[in-house]
C-alpha cells in the first residue's frame, strides 16, 4: 500500500559514502561500529508502511518478518538520530512515528508525531502524519483531540483511503461525548463506504441501532436490532449481543408492552442470547434481573451464580444478590452480597443506598447515615436531595435519643467498619479469585448494554501502559477483588507474585511481569517517582466504547441509572458528618481510562491550542504551577480542579465519562532550565535517544513561544493569527494578490498565510540542509497517492485561458484523477481569544443604540455604515416602528390566527427559568446544555396556549399578593429561607418558533408592510448577498416569526454562514438579548467542548460566570415592541422572552468584504466539522460575479480568488475524468433551481453532478459529490456524471467579473 504522507527527496543518496564504508566487510546488516543499517530492499519494503496499516497489519500471528523489519528500522533511525544530534529531515520523524505505531509503542509514537510537527510548518499536508497522530489519542481516550485530527483529514484529504476507519472511530467517540446526531452521520458515512474497516457492516449497524436505544428512540432502536436478525450469515457474537439488548430493553421499556409481555419476551430473547454466546455473563445477570422481578428467586440466584462463574460478575451483580436476599429476609446474606458490591466499586450508589436500607431495617441508623453519605458522594447519584432529606430525619432521630440507648441495644448487623472486613462466603466468591478487579471496578453501569464488537485490534485489556503510567493503585486493584486485606506496596505484591509463581493464573502472571519490569526500571532510573495522587493514571481494561456504553444497573428499588465506579484503592469515608456529605458531593474526580504519558512532551515545543486549557476539551482542567512541579528529573504533578460536571441522565454508558478523558499535562513556562524538567523514561530505553528527541525541539520553536502542553495536536496552534485558513485563505490581504510574483495560487503556499512556509531542517531551508550528518541518513522515501501540487504562476488577474492551461500541464504532470483539492490550505480553526484581555470593568460594554424619531432618520445613510461597522456586534434602533409608521398589528397573534390559522407552528418545549442562569432540570448545579424537545401546532393551538398562560400567569400573580400581605411580619424568615432553596423544580413552557411567513399569498399584507423598511434592512435588496442566490432559504432570505411566552428561549448561536441578522419585537411584552462579539466565538466553541456540546449543532446557554471569567465581553439590553436588532456578521447571541410578545426576523448580507470573509470561513469550519452550509457560498459567488458589480478591491479578490480556485477544480476534474474514459453528460440547470448538495455527506455539490444510474433513469437526481461516489464505486462505474454549466460560460463569467471604478457612497 502507498502511503499518504508528504513524498521527500529521493532515496538514492539515503547512504553517505561514509556509511557504505563502514558497511563493506561487514556482516549484513552491520557496520563497522555494530550499529544496524537497512538494505534497499528493506528500505523500499518499508516505505510502504505507516500508519494506513494499522489495525490490518497483524504482527502476532503471520507478520513477524514485518515486526522484524520494524524493529530493526526504530533501532537504524534511533541510532541515526542520535548520532546526528536530532538534526534530521522532518519526514524521518514522521516515518518513525509510523512504525512505532505499527508497532503499537503508543509513547514513543506519540513523541515522534511530536517531533516530526514542531519541524514541519505544513504538517498538515501529511494526512497520514494526522492519521496516525489520531490513532495514538484515541488509544490514550484523548478524544478531544482524535476528533480534530480525524477531521482535519477529512478536510485535508476527502478521499482519504482510510476515511471509512475514520467516519467509524469519529462515530464511536461521539457517541462516548452525547453527540448522538454526529454520531449517528459519522455510522452511517462509515456504511456506505465500501472500502474495509476494521468493523463489519453489520458491527456498525449494530452501533447505530444502539445509538437510537442510548436517545430512548426505543421503537426505532427494536426495528433496527430486529432488521439486523434477518441478516444472514449472522455472526454469533453479533447475534447474542443484539439479542441481549432487545432482551434487556423489554425489561425496562415500558413503551413495549404490557409488563407480563414484556417480562416473557426479554426472558425469551436473552435465553436466546445465551444459547448463541453461552459464556456471556451480562446476559445471565440481566436473565436473574427479570427472573427476579417476575419473583422467580431460585432461578434469578441461579444466573447470578452463572454470571459469576462467566468471570463478568461486577457490582451489579453483587447489588442484586443483595435484593434478592433482603426480600427473602436473610439480612446477613444481605449485607455481604451489598459488601462485595461497594468493595468492587466504592461509587455504586445504588448498592449504598441499598445497604442503607438495610440498616435502617434494622434500626441501626448510624450504620445508615454512613451509607447514605457514601451513596451521596457517588458522581452516580442522581437523588441527592432525597438522601439529604433522610440523612437528616436519621439525624433528627438521633438527637432525639436517650442518651446511650443505641449502646445497649443488641445489633442485628455488624456494624459498617466491621462489615467491611468480612469474609465473602464461599458458595458465592466461586471463581471470584481469579477475576481482574480492574476490569470490574471501571466498568460502566447503564440500562443500555454496550456490544463487545470493538475495533478488531489489539484488545485493550492487553495493552499495559507504559511502565512509567503503572500507578500504585493498579497494581493493588489488579488483585482479587474477594481479597479484603489490601497490600500495603507493590513491593510487597511483587514479593508476593514471586513466591506463588507456579501457581499464578494468567492474569496474575501478566502483572508479575509488569511488576519486574517496573521495578527494574526504577532501579536503574531511581530519580523518577510516582506522585502520591496519581489515580488519575488509573488504567482501565475495557474499550471506551464498551466501557462507556456497557449495559448494567444499580439494584432492584433504585431505578436504572448510569452510574461512575470510584477509586478502587481507598477505604470509603464512614464517618457520619454531614459537612463530609457537603464537601464530598463537590471533590468527586473520576479517573481516566489511559494518559497520555506525561513524559512523551516534547521539550521546548509551544502548543497555543491549549494555553486556554480551563475552557478547552473534554476534560477537566489542568494547570501545573511552579509550586506543584517536582525539581530535577521528576514528572510533572498536576494540579485538577475538583469541579467535575455530569451529562444528562439517559445518555449511553457512565455520566459524564467524555469529561473523565483527563487534560493533558501543561509544562511550566518556558525557562533556562525547562529542560532539566522531562522525565529521564520519556520515549526510549535509551537516554540519549530521549534527550535527542526532546532537547532539540527549541531549535524549531518561534521566539517567544513560551507556553508548553504535551498535546501536539494543532487545531488552534497559532503559527498564523488567522482563524481560518482554507478557501479564503489565501484572499485575506488586499495587496499580496497584485503581483503574480508573490502569488502561488495552486501551490503550498497562498496569499496571505505567512506561516505556510517552505519545509525546514532545523530552520533552513532543504537546499541548505547538506550537512555531513544529513547527507548519511537512510530516508525511506515515501511515496503518496495524492502529490502535492506544484506552484503556478497564475493568479486572480490571469484569465480564464491561462487558468485552462495550467490545469491541463498539472494534469500532464501526474495529477492523481481522484485530487480535486487543488491548492491543499491549511484547515480551519477557532480564533484565540483577543489579546490584551479586556479589564473586568470592561466587559459589561453600553449596547450601541440608536433612536429614530422620523422616516428621515431611518434613511440616513451613516446608520447603515454604523450598523455594518464590525467594531458594532450588535445595534438597536430604538423606536423604528415609531418612525416609519409600521403597522405591528399584522403580526399580532390575534390577525395570525384570523389570517392561517391551521398554519404550522414548531413548538419547544422548555424548562421556565431566570435569563442569566441555566440549571440542570434538577435545580442543583448551573450548566451550558439547554435542552428542548420538539413538537408542532397551529397558530389557532398555540395562540390559545399564549392566551392560558397569560390568564395563568395573572392568577399566579394575584396568589403571591394574597400570600405576601398574609405572611408579611415574617419578612425576614421569608427571605432566609428563600437564599437557601435551591432552584428548580422548573415550570415547563412552550415556545413557538420558526413559523414560515415566505408564501406572498398568505402572508401578502405583512411582507407588504415589511417594505417600508430602509433597504439595507429589508428582506430582499440588491445590496443583500442573499438576495442573489437566486433561491429561498426558509428563515434567511424569507421571513420567520416566533410566538414567545416568558422565559421562551433562542440558545447560543452565531447565524447561518455568519450573515448578519434583522429582529423585530411585535410586543406587546419585551425580550432580553445577550451578545458575545465574533472575535470570541472560538473561546465559546472550547466552552461548548469542555461541556459535551457541539457548538455548530447543540442547543446551549452560556453561564455568564464561566464568560466573564475567561475575559468574554457580554452586552445585555432588552428589546421593547418596535426596537429593531441588527446582530452584526459572525456576532454570538442568545435570547429569552420577558413578556408575552412575537417576533420577526431573517438574515441580510451586506455587500462587504468583511461579511463575505466570514461567510467564506463559517463555510469552512463546517466543512471540517461535517455540518451542512445553508448558504452555498460557491453557488453564491458565481452568481455575485455575474449579478453584482464590485469596487471594493478587498472584497473583489477575495471572490475573483473563489472563482479561480472553483474554476481550476472544475477544469481539473474534468479532464481526469474525460482521461479515465467517463462521459460526462449535459444536464443543465433552471433559474430558481437550488443549490446541490451531496446526499451523503452535505457538501455542496458544484456543477459537475455524480448521480447513480437508477436516480439518473428514474430522473430522481440524487447527487453525490465526486469522494463519496468513488467510495461507494472506485471506478464510477455506477454512476453517471452530469453536467450544469459549460466550461465556457464559466470562463465567460470568470474573466467578465472585473474590479469596478470606485463610486461615491450613496444614500440606502
Amino acid at each position: 500500500m502507498k502511503s499518504c504522507g508528504v513524498s521527500l527527496a529521493a532515496a538514492a543518496p539515503a547512504f553517505s559514502d561514509e556509511e557504505k564504508k563502514m558497511a563493506a566487510g561487514k556482516p549484513r546488516g552491520k557496520t563497522k561500529e555494530g550499529t544496524l543499517s537497512l538494505t534497499a530492499e528493506e528500505r523500499e519494503e518499508l516505505s510502504g508502511l505507516d500508519s494506513l496499516l494499522f489495525g490490518f497489519l497483524n504482527l502476532h500471528e503471520n507478520g513477524a518478518k514485518t515486526e522484524t523489519l520494524l524493529l530493526k528500522a526504530v533501532c537504524c533511525y534511533e541510532s541515526l538520530i542520535l548520532k546526528a544530534e536530532g538534526k534530521v529531515e522532518s519526514e524521518f520523524f514522521c516515518q518513525l512515528g509510523h512504525f512505532n505505531l505499527l508497532l503499537e509503542d503508543y509513547p514513543k509514537a506519540l513523541s515522534a508525531y511530536q517531533r516530526y510537527y514542531s519541524l514541519q510548518s505544513d504538517y498538515w499536508k501529511n494526512a497520514a502524519f494526522l492519521y496516525g497522530l489520531g490513532l495514538v489519542y484515541f488509544y490514550y481516550n484523548a478524544f478531544h483531540w482524535a476528533i480534530k485530527a480525524f477531521q482535519e483529514v477529512l478536510y485535508v484529504e476527502p478521499s482519504f483511503c482510510r476515511a471509512k476507519e475514520i467516519h467509524l472511530r469519529l462515530g464511536l467517540m461521539f457517541k462516548v461525548n452525547t453527540d448522538y446526531e454526529s454520531s449517528l452521520k459519522h455510522f452511517q458515512l462509515a456504511l456506505i463506504d465500501s472500502n474495509p474497516c476494521t468493523l463489519s457492516s453489520v458491527e456498525i449497524q449494530f452501533h447505530i441501532a444502539h445509538l437510537y436505544e442510548t436517545q430512548r428512540m426505543y421503537h426505532s432502536a427494536k426495528e433496527a436490532y430486529e432488521q439486523l436478525l434477518q441478516t444472514e450469515n449472522l455472526p454469533a457474537q453479533v447475534k447474542a449481543t443484539v439479542l441481549q439488548q432487545l432482551g434487556w430493553m423489554h425489561h425496562n421499556v415500558d413503551l413495549l408492552g404490557d409488563q407480563a409481555t414484556k417480562e416473557s419476551c426479554a426472558i425469551q430473547y436473552l435465553q436466546k442470547s445465551l444459547e448463541a454466546d453461552p459464556n456471556s455473563g451480562q446476559s445471565w445477570y440481566f436473565l436473574g434481573r427479570c427472573y427476579s422481578s417476575i419473583g422467580k428467586v431460585q432461578d434469578a440466584f441461579i444466573s447470578y451464580r452463572q454470571s459469576i462463574d462467566k468471570s463478568e460478575a461486577s457490582a451489579d451483580t453483587w447489588c442484586s444478590i443483595g435484593v434478592l436476599y433482603q426480600q427473602q429476609n436473610q439480612p446477613m446474606d444481605a449485607l455481604q452480597a451489598y459488601i462485595c458490591a461497594v468493595q468492587l466499586d466504592h461509587g455504586h450508589a445504588a448498592a449504598w443506598m441499598d445497604l442503607g436500607t438495610l440498616y435502617e431495617s434494622c434500626n441501626q441508623p448510624q450504620d445508615a447515615i454512613k451509607c447514605y453519605l457514601n451513596a451521596a458522594r457517588s458522581k452516580s447519584c442522581s437523588n441527592t436531595s432525597m438522601l439529604t432529606g433522610r440523612i437528616k430525619v436519621l439525624q433528627a432521630q438521633l438527637c432525639n435519643l436517650p442518651q446511650g440507648s443505641l449502646q445497649n441495644k443488641t445489633k442485628l448487623l455488624p456494624i459498617i467498619e466491621e462489615a467491611w472486613s468480612l469474609p465473602i462466603p464461599a458458595e458465592l466468591t466461586s471463581r471470584q479469585g481469579a477475576m481482574n478487579t480492574a476490569q470490574q471496578a471501571y466498568k460502566a453501569h447503564h440500562p443500555n448494554t454496550e456490544p463487545v464488537l470493538g475495533l478488531s485490534e489489539t484488545p485493550i485489556s492487553q495493552q499495559p501502559l507504559p511502565v512509567h503510567m503503572i500507578t500504585y493503585s493498579e497494581v493493588d486493584d489488579l488483585s482479587s477483588p474477594a481479597k479484603r486485606k489490601r497490600i500495603s506496596s507493590p513491593a510487597k505484591y511483587l514479593e508476593q507474585l514471586r513466591t506463588d509463581r507456579d501457581h499464578l493464573n494468567p492474569t496474575q502472571k501478566l502483572m508479575l511481569q509488569q511488576l519486574e519490569s517496573q521495578f527494574v526500571l526504577m532501579q536503574q532510573q531511581n530519580t523518577f517517582t510516582l506522585p502520591h495522587n496519581c489515580t488519575n493514571l488509573t488504567s482501565r481494561t475495557e474499550e471506551p466504547w464498551r466501557r462507556k456504553l456497557s449495559n448494567s444497573t444499580q439494584g432492584f428499588n433504585k431505578g436504572q441509572n448510569s452510574h461512575l465506579p470510584g477509586s478502587n484503592d481507598e477505604q470509603p469515608s464512614f464517618s457520619t458528618d454531614p459537612a463530609l456529605y457537603l464537601q464530598a458531593a463537590s471533590t468527586n474526580i473520576q479517573t481516566s481510562h489511559r494518559m497520555l504519558p506525561t513524559s512523551s512532551i516534547t521539550q521546548g515545543l509551544a502548543f497555543n491550542h491549549l494555553s486556554h486549557t480551563a475552557t478547552s476539551g473534554d476534560q477537566q482542567g489542568i494547570c501545573c504551577t511552579k509550586e506543584s512541579t517536582p525539581s530535577g528529573n521528576r514528572s510533572f504533578v498536576p494540579e485538577i480542579s475538583s469541579h467535575t460536571e455530569d451529562t444528562p441522565n439517559g445518555c449511553a454508558g457512565v455520566k459524564g465519562f467524555s469529561n473523565r478523558v483527563q487534560q493533558l499535562m501543561a509544562e511550566p513556562i518556558c525557562s533556562p532550565n525547562s529542560r532539566d524538567s522531562t522525565s529521564p523514561n520519556l520515549i526510549s530505553d535509551n537516554p540519549q535517544m530521549s534527550s535527542v528527541l526532546i532537547g532539540k525541539a527549541n531549535e524549531s520553536m518561534m521566539t517567544g513561544a513560551c507556553d508548553k502542553v504535551n498535546s501536539i495536536h494543532p487545531e488552534s496552534h497559532t503559527k498564523t493569527n488567522n482563524s481560518v485558513a482554507s478557501l479564503h485563505s489565501s484572499v485575506i490581504s488586499t495587496t499580496a494578490a497584485k503581483s503574480a510574483d508573490q502569488t502561488t495560487t495552486l501551490g503550498v503556499t497562498s496569499i496571505s498565510s505567512p506561516h505556510i512556509r517552505l519545509q525546514t531542517v532545523n530552520g533552513k531551508g532543504l537546499e541548505n540542509s547538506n550537512s555531513s550528518k544529513n547527507t548519511s541518513l537512510p530516508m525511506i522515501s515515501h511515496k503518496p497517492d495524492s502529490p502535492i501540487i506544484p506552484s503556478m504562476s497564475v493568479s486572480i488577474y490571469s484569465n480564464s485561458t491561462e487558468v485552462l492551461k495550467a490545469c491541463r500541464n498539472l494534469d500532464k504532470n501526474g495529477l492523481s484523477n481522484s485530487h480535486n483539492l487543488l491548492d491543499k490550505c491549511p484547515p480551519p480553526r477557532p480564533p484565540t481569544s483577543p489579546y490584551p484581555p479586556l479589564p473586568k470593568d470592561k466587559l459589561n460594554p453600553p449596547t450601541p443604540s440608536i433612536y429614530l424619531e422620523s422616516k428621515r432618520d431611518a434613511f440616513f445613510p451613516p446608520l447603515h455604515q454604523f450598523c455594518i461597522n464590525p467594531k458594532n456586534p450588535v445595534t438597536v434602533i430604538r423606536g423604528l416602528a415609531g418612525a416609519l409608521k409600521l403597522d405591528l398589528g399584522l403580526f399580532s397573534t390575534k390577525t395570525l390566527v384570523e389570517a392561517n390559522n391551521e398554519h404550522t407552528v414548531e413548538v419547544r418545549t422548555q424548562l421556565l427559568q431566570p435569563a442569566d442562569e441555566n440549571w440542570d432540570p434538577t435545580g442543583t448545579k448551573k450548566i451550558w446544555r439547554c435542552e428542548s424537545n420538539r413538537s408542532h401546532t397551529t397558530i389557532a393551538k398555540y395562540a390559545q396556549y399564549q392566551a392560558s398562560s397569560f390568564q395563568e400567569s395573572l392568577r399566579e400573580e394575584n396568589e403571591k399578593k394574597m400570600q405576601h400581605r398574609e405572611y408579611s411580619d415574617n419578612e425576614s424568615t421569608s427571605s432566609d429561607n428563600s437564599g437557601r432553596r435551591r432552584k428548580g423544580p422548573f415550570k415547563t413552557i412552550k415556545f413557538g418558533t420558526n413559523i414560515d411567513l415566505s408564501d406572498d399569498k398568505k402572508w401578502k399584507l405583512q411582507l407588504l408592510e415589511l417594505t417600508k423598511l430602509p433597504a439595507f434592512v429589508r428582506v430582499v435588496s440588491a445590496g443583500n448577498l442573499l438576495s442573489h442566490l437566486g433561491h429561498t432559504i426558509l428563515g434567511m432570505n424569507t421571513v420567520q416569526l416566533y410566538m414567545k411566552v416568558p422565559g421562551s428561549r433562542t440558545p447560543g448561536h452565531q447565524e447561518n454562514n455568519n450573515f448578519c441578522s434583522v429582529n423585530i419585537n411585535i410586543g406587546p411584552g419585551d425580550c432580553e438579548w445577550f451578545v458575545v462579539p465574533e472575535g470570541y466565538w472560538g473561546v465559546l466553541n472550547d466552552f461548548c467542548e469542555k461541556n459535551n456540546l457541539n457548538f455548530l449543532m447543540s442547543s446551549w446557554w452560556p453561564n455568564l460566570e464561566d464568560l466573564y471569567e475567561a475575559n468574554v465581553p457580554v452586552y445585555r439590553f432588552i428589546q421593547r415592541p418596535g426596537d429593531l436588532v441588527w446582530i452584526n456578521a459572525g456576532t454570538v447571541h442568545w435570547v429569552q422572552a420577558v413578556g408575552w410578545c412575537n417576533n420577526i426576523a431573517w438574515n441580510v448580507g451586506p455587500l462587504t468584504a468583511s461579511q463575505y470573509k466570514l461567510a467564506v470561513e463559517r463555510y469552512e469550519w463546517n466543512k471540517l466539522q461535517s455540518v451542512k452550509s445553508l448558504v452555498p457560498m460557491v453557488h453564491l459567488s458565481w452568481n455575485m460575479a455575474r449579478n453584482i458589480k464590485v469596487s471594493d478591491p478587498k472584497l473583489f479578490e477575495m471572490i475573483k480568488y473563489c472563482l479561480m480556485k472553483i474554476l481550476k477544480q472544475c477544469l481539473t476534474l474534468r479532464e481526469a475524468l474525460i482521461t479515465a474514459g467517463k462521459e460526462i453528460t449535459w444536464h443543465g440547470r433552471t433559474n430558481d433551481e437550488p443549490a446541490r448538495y451531496c446526499s451523503i455527506c452535505e457538501v455542496e455539490v458544484f456543477d459537475l453532478l455524480f448521480v447513480t444510474n437508477e436516480s439518473n433513469s428514474q430522473k430522481t437526481y440524487i447527487v453525490h459529490c465526486q469522494d463519496c461516489a468513488r467510495k461507494a464505486s472506485g471506478n464510477l462505474d455506477n454512476f453517471v456524471v452530469l453536467e450544469e454549466y459549460k466550461i465556457e460560460d464559466l470562463m465567460q463569467v470568470y474573466d467578465q467579473f472585473t474590479l469596478a471604478p470606485s463610486v461615491s457612497s450613496s444614500s440606502s
